[in-house]
């Protein structure tokens, strides 16, 4: 199922409320916006009471309504009727889902490309027969293939990125891969260049949407039911013939709409002589274009699906270790069923570390805020789900604030049990904010459309930087909003795994919260643990044994085993950033809704740090990476096996919980996820929380279950519903004071002017 992504800024419905996409310039990422559908389509009673409650939400009442749906994942067939586009995830003991690929093709489907990401495949299947389909036992969820879009310098200084080369001039992301998946990346940009002026650090560029079974690929006017998915493994004709279909290294101007550019810049971007000074995070990083948008930011979750299934493919192949996705889709889906937070956990089981942009919802139409509007996949417990904050144009950290446009937690994702009862996730998110306004990067150039820039600047020319001679591989321009934020954060991984390569990801978030400096006034559900500290989490990275992720590998190493290198210490919970002093929030999340603290976090190893393990509540899995038969073993991943959990240690004795300080969630009285991080920070450095005697682990798959408990009679926004699915991860604002709304027409792109907004 492809379903289009695109960046914009617009009104989305949220239940019964409209909420603005506010996401500062960072194009229009709002979370699945699809051009002809703007508004949340709220399923009948009937859809929901006829059809099986593996059929998500949006796709049940397309099939129900008596009219077609307008969606792109939708046609009509004169003589097939009404065919969508779906993404249908398998469940139980077949990790290839072969028998249910045969069931759809003997349905009159067609199924294109089965994911390795996940237990699933991408299908045209015929509506009269999907429900038939949904109620076999082998099928977990049918979902709609919805679109996706995208959600040193001054970020070095202010991160705290300068002050570590000041100690260590080598850390920049040597040798580091990190892969961008947008809407590609202009890798003509001087930004881009190596130390020796030549080399370009875009290793490899592939396309996702150039191939057959793209997303955004028209309906086919006709088609013999068949599996074309088969033959995938390494060497095959059907495997290089794919790779030589997405092969985008001979486009000219890869980036004509304009977002993955500045994301790629900003994560790993290289100061450019007689530019303003706007060099990325881990500037010499190496970096990987997967691009899954269109031109006019538009893409589809079959697309980004399969591009997530490339990374993974690739990671050992090519070093990549880090996964940048400013994008967001509709979140009302469980992070359990929902098809992106499927792929992003066999990603961070692959030794990924997943970036995700948390999203622009902060604010409804009234400028009040709302929670609980994380978007897809950063919705999912096992990436990193970045805030954004506001730097408010200086380097010092005592006066960066959050954004008000920020999404908030916790996740409101819903499940549904055996006996019919809905539950929603309540994962605590955001992890962590880091600056994502007004940030400057590259430009990508768009000369092949007639214009000299991008789609966005073109559409909005005051995001150009200006005052200085450019020409069109030295432009700059400015965006704002989660998907600028998450790449701040991609680019602190890679100096991390520079320092120390055997960090797994799990222990890397934990490390980034752990040292994170909460802003003043934010609370857990605003901002997580607080505002990213690069020279804190880089501190604690080369404190620890660098074998870390070859030992969980080899299942060596067991919770309360020590975790620092020889002759080591933790060092003090502050760092000095431009003269300033700043604290440590000393806070991590573990199982969804626990708040974790203490220095035995990083002296001995955690079970939670396991990156193929998930946990959330009283819900544990684990997944297993089986690999192609090859001439290299273990290197090309065929699927991500899934398991329950059953018997793992998670947390080790010494570890302080602080569920119980935080108190029951209470937004009249501060308490809970909505307690101030800085406040819990303040609680934990006094001595309070309770230190484990016996740690925590599973037995037969149930941990503590409960975490920060939500009290009654908080309103919480039901999740971000979006008809159509991927979109940019926010909206697009030009900053705190100006935020521009997207009107679309069609799947032509946005259109529309930009209006005032907060200050």
């Amino acid at each position: 199922m492809n379903t289009r992504v695109r960046a914009k800024s617009v009104f989305f419905r949220f239940g019964s409320h409209f909420s603005k996409c506010a996401s500062a310039v960072s194009f229009f990422a709002c979370v699945g916006l699809a051009a002809s559908a703007l508004t949340a389509f709220a399923p009948s009673a009937h859809a929901q009471s006829t059809l099986s409650p593996k059929i998500a939400p949006d796709l049940a009442a397309a099939i129900n309504s008596t009219l077609l749906s307008k969606a792109s994942w939708a046609t009509q067939d004169a003589t097939k009727g009404r065919l969508f586009k779906v993404i249908v995830v398998g469940t139980g003991s077949d990790p290839i889902v072969a028998s249910l690929r045969s069931a759809v093709v003997a349905a009159g489907g067609i199924v294109y490309y089965r994911y390795q990401s996940i237990q699933g495949f991408s299908a045209i299947i015929p509506g009269a027969q999907i429900n038939t389909l949904a109620q076999r036992a082998d099928v977990a969820s049918v979902s709609p293939n919805r679109s996706a879009s995208k959600s040193a310098s001054f970020l070095a200084t202010t991160t705290g990125a300068a002050t570590v080369r000041a100690l260590t001039p080598t850390l920049d992301g040597t040798g580091v891969g990190i892969a961008i998946l947008d809407s590609g990346i202009y890798d003509a940009h001087a930004t881009f260049l190596a130390t020796d002026g030549k080399t370009n650090r875009v290793s490899k560029a592939v396309d996702m949407t150039l191939a057959a079974d793209s997303g955004t690929a028209a309906f086919p006017t006709s088609y013999t039911p068949s599996d074309l998915s088969n033959a995938y493994s390494p060497g095959t004709t059907t495997q290089t013939s794919r790779e030589s279909k997405i092969n985008d290294a001979t486009v000219p101007f890869p980036d004509a709409f304009g977002h993955g550019t500045i994301v790629a810049s900003i994560a790993a971007g290289r100061a450019v002589t007689g530019t303003p000074d706007v060099a990325g995070i881990a500037p010499n990083a190496t970096l990987y274009d997967v691009k899954v948008l269109g031109s006019t930011g538009v893409g589809a979750i079959g697309d980004v699906l399969a591009g997530i299934d490339w990374v993974i493919y690739h990671s050992k192949e090519y070093k990549i270790r880090i996964l940048n996705l400013s994008l967001a889709a509709n979140s009302t889906e469980s992070f359990r069923t929902d098809p992106l937070c499927r792929a992003v956990r066999a990603a961070v089981a692959s030794g990924l570390v997943v970036v995700v942009a948390g999203g622009n919802y902060g604010k409804n139409a009234n400028n009040g805020e709302q929670f609980g509007t994380i978007t897809s996949p950063g919705d999912d417990p096992s990436v990193i789900t970045v805030g954004s904050a506001n730097s408010r144009s200086t380097a010092l950290r005592s006066d960066d604030i959050l954004n008000t446009f920020s999404s908030r937690g916790p996740t409101r994702g819903v499940w549904v049990d055996n006996s019919g009862t809905r539950y929603h996730d309540n994962v605590t998110k955001p992890d962590l904010v880091a600056p994502g306004n007004r940030i400057a990067g590259a430009l990508s150039d768009n000369a092949t459309f007639g214009s000299p820039y991008n789609v966005l600047v073109d559409r909005y020319p005051s995001l150009r930087v200006t005052g200085f001679t450019t020409k069109q591989t030295t432009a700059q321009m400015t965006l704002s909003g989660t998907s600028i934020a998450a790449p701040v954060v991609a680019g602190a991984v890679a100096l991390m795994l520079q320092a120390n390569p055997g960090l797994t990801p799990p222990l890397v978030k934990a490390i980034l919260q752990y040292s994170a400096q909460p802003l003043a006034g934010a609370s857990l559900a605003q901002q997580g643990a607080g505002a990213l500290n690069i020279d804190g989490a880089v501190r604690i990275a080369q404190a620890l044994r660098t074998d870390i992720s070859t030992a969980v590998a080899a299942g060596t190493i067991r919770s309360g085993d020590n975790l620092l290198a020889a002759g080591k210490t933790l060092p003090a919970p502050t760092s000095t950033i431009n003269g300033e002093t700043v604290k440590w929030s000393r806070i991590a999340f573990a199982g969804g809704s626990h708040l974790v603290s203490g220095p035995a976090l990083f002296q001995k190893y955690q079970g939670m740090y396991d990156h193929r393990l998930v946990w959330s509540g009283d819900w544990a899995r684990r997944y297993t990476p089986v690999y192609w038969t090859s001439t290299v073993a273990n290197t090309y991943m065929n699927y991500a096996q899934e398991s329950v959990a059953l018997s793992d240690p998670l947390v080790s004795a010494g570890v302080v919980l602080a569920d119980t300080t935080a108190g029951s969630s209470s937004q009249a009285n501060a308490t809970g996820i909505f307690l101030p991080t800085a406040n819990l920070a303040n609680l934990l450095a006094s001595g309070q929380g309770s230190t484990l005697s016996q740690g925590i682990a599973l037995s037969q798959g149930i941990a503590l279950s409960e975490g920060i408990a939500l009290s009654e009679g908080i309103a919480l926004s039901e999740g971000i519903a979006l008809s159509e699915g991927i979109a940019l991860s926010e909206g697009i604002a030009l900053s705190e004071g100006a935020l521009l709304t997207y009107k679309t027409s069609g799947d032509s792109g946005p259109t529309g002017d930009p209006v005032l907004g907060e200050n």
